[in-house]
């Protein structure tokens, strides 16, 4: 069987059970535990898998939502070390609440196999942590943006209302000197109520979303307490972020020219 033939069962495996054990993968493929491993540091790489003590989980997105597949194609490499780094800040046991936002999913990822107490409207997000299995979970519904995959409007907001953490992470669609903005009307209502329910905000972007505005204007630079963005945001952002009281984590980004 050649490398790409195995590393494709192996994905399957994982994708179809959730979490399969070292053991049963050598066992399903019949090659050595040491070329399994490779193949798992391989899929881990790519961003399919994640590697947990005696064996490995799914981290790959579920069915197809385009618009959520269309943006977590743009900024991979810049998008990951954001996450590596807003990860870093949550603490075990801790409780969190993760929007539906591609960067976002990428914390998510990273956070993927730790024990947390997770809330989220983001159905990619619930996937990946209930097929870890180490978070307590809970999934906040109401309107289902189906090109997403995230709950919003009333019935988000209602449910909300009983919810308190210790960090909201997000992210958003544009970044000004008005602050923060997002692209529906419905999701800005609601991430509003996401923000208050937490002890800290934490918005998760991009260098591209800076200088850009979008449909609905979600709240100030003040609104986060902690902003992680990748080492491409220029240095008079630095400084405005800074000025509004914002504390500002710079991620470097692997791989660059």
């Amino acid at each position: 069987m050649l490398p790409e033939e195995r590393r494709a069962r192996v994905l399957d495996v994982i994708s179809t059970k959730g979490f399969v054990s070292l053991t049963q993968l050598v066992s399903d493929t019949g090659v050595s535990e040491s070329t399994v491993r490779r193949d798992l540091d391989a899929l881990e790489r790519a961003g399919a898998i994640k590697r947990t003590h005696g064996g490995a989980y799914y981290v790959g997105e579920g069915g197809p939502l385009p618009a959520f597949e269309e943006r977590a194609g743009t900024a991979v490499n810049e998008k990951r070390a954001i996450a590596k780094v807003a990860a870093a800040l949550v603490g075990e046991g801790e409780a969190i609440l993760l929007d539906g936002g591609t960067t976002t999913y990428e914390v998510a990822r990273a956070l993927a196999g730790r024990s947390l107490q997770v809330v989220t409207n983001s159905l990619p997000v619930a996937n990946l942590f209930a097929a870890s299995g180490k978070a307590d979970l809970v999934l906040l519904g109401g309107y289902i943006h189906s090109r997403t995959g995230v709950a919003l409007g009333p019935l988000t907001i209602q449910m909300l209302a009983g919810v308190h953490v210790r960090r909201t992470i997000m992210s958003v669609g544009g970044i000004t000197e008005d602050g923060f903005f997002n692209n529906n009307l419905l999701l800005v209502e609601t991430e509003r109520r996401l923000m208050q329910a937490a002890d800290e905000v934490v918005v998760v972007a991009d260098h591209t979303k800076f200088g850009r505005r979008a449909l609905a204007h979600l709240g100030g630079l003040g609104t986060a307490d902690r902003l992680v963005v990748d080492d491409g945001l220029e240095e008079p952002w630095r400084q405005r972020i800074r000025d509004a009281g914002v504390e500002l984590l710079v991620a470097p980004v692997e791989g660059k020219d």
